[in-house]
């Protein structure tokens, strides 16, 4: 342990809650700003915007799945119901995944803390993954009916 600097868990306990501290602004406007979308985005705009095209399907559950962010057990429910209303599997399997993956909400949060170029890597990993996922699941699914 020489040249090595021995930090204290009371001190290493304290540095962690004032940086939690300094962040919770930014998680509580990600917090408001997720439930604005999930009460202005109705599942009725979300089934009026599907086509029944598996490319188009895709691309617009991706993309929809981003910009209403949440928790990964709503987008299970909100995607079953969105099956039951005649959506499409493969927009509801890009929808749930971008739902927990992507989101548009807090990318500044997230730029903040994790770095501009970091962030715009990941987000478009995950979008181009949602969207490979998404295909191979429906196209595996498929091959099992």
């Amino acid at each position: 342990m020489s040249g090595e600097k021995s930090v204290s868990f009371p001190k290493s306990l304290k540095q962690a809650g004032l940086s939690m501290l300094s962040m919770m602004p930014m998680i509580l406007a990600i917090v408001g700003l997720v439930g604005l979308f999930q009460s202005y985005i109705t599942q009725q705009m979300l089934v009026s915007v599907f086509d029944g095209n598996a490319v188009h399907d895709t691309l617009v559950g991706t993309l929809a799945g981003m910009v209403a962010v949440g928790q990964a057990i709503v987008s299970y429910i909100l995607g079953g119901e969105l099956l039951e209303q005649g959506v499409s599997l493969y927009a509801v399997t890009a929808f749930v995944l971008a739902w927990v993956t992507l989101g548009v909400v807090q990318l500044p949060m997230e730029a903040s803390v994790l770095g501009v170029g970091f962030t715009w890597r990941r987000n478009l990993l995950a979008f181009l993954s949602t969207i490979l996922v998404s295909v191979v699941t429906v196209r595996v699914l498929e091959l099992w009916r």
